[in-house]
């Protein structure tokens, strides 16, 4: 059973491998979860991957108090805070981003780029 907090790309190519999949999203999408289904949801899950998001909209404790302590706690996006300090609260593994050319990335985000057209970056995965 795997919960994940915000609708990523991957999502789609994930629900054929896994058992059970539930997506959680504020603005759902045919087969999502809407947000007040999280008191229900994560606490049943074996695996929660919550966006980094949720640290600037304030639910990222809230999320992780609801998670089961035995659950794979994954914190991932290109909003992802790459801390090992959240290692500390539970958190298993952060998967983000790290600016590797701060100008080269500037200059594609400045000229509108999508994140998967950003040159200058390196997706990073942290684990416990």
């Amino acid at each position: 059973r795997v919960a994940i907090v915000g609708h990523f790309p991957f999502t789609s190519k994930l629900r054929g491998v896994v058992k059970e999949l539930w997506v959680i999203e504020k603005n759902p999408r045919e087969g999502d979860f809407t947000e007040a289904e999280v008191e229900n949801l994560i606490p049943q899950a074996d695996v929660v991957g919550i966006t980094g998001t949720a640290f600037t909209n304030h639910t990222f404790e809230h999320l992780l108090e609801l998670c089961n302590p035995k659950a794979y706690v994954v914190i991932l996006g290109d909003t992802a805070p790459l801390s090992p300090l959240l290692f500390d609260y539970g958190v298993n593994a952060i998967s983000g981003t790290k600016v590797i050319d701060p100008e080269l990335a500037l200059r594609c985000v400045s000229e509108g780029a999508t994140f998967r057209q950003i040159k200058g970056i390196r997706l990073l995965t942290m684990t416990r």
